[in-house]
């Protein structure tokens, strides 16, 4: 999940064509919708719904990096858990 120029300017440029402040439309693109992931969901949302409000933008893109961290969460979990399973697994052979 690291970082895309690309998909980041895409976003820029798709806030941009919906008429919202610019100010808002990089520090959205740029600062929080700036991976393969998050530019993606984002893009997603531009695309499948005609009119969208600023407000609206904002509220998809808490949401989006709400998934986000609850992945990336559950993911750390996962590895922990797997981890204390093999450790638990090579003592009992021991």
């Amino acid at each position: 999940m690291g970082y895309s120029r690309e998909k980041a300017d895409e976003v820029y440029r798709a806030l941009v064509g919906r008429g919202f402040d610019d100010g808002l439309c990089q520090e959205i693109a740029y600062n929080h919708m700036n991976t393969d992931w998050t530019a993606t969901r984002m893009l997603g949302y531009l695309y499948g719904h005609s009119e969208v409000s600023e407000a609206m933008v904002v509220d998809e893109m808490i949401a989006i990096l709400e998934d986000r961290e609850r992945f990336r969460h559950k993911h750390e979990a996962e590895e922990a858990n797997a981890a204390i399973t093999e450790y638990y697994n090579s003592d009992l052979r021991g």
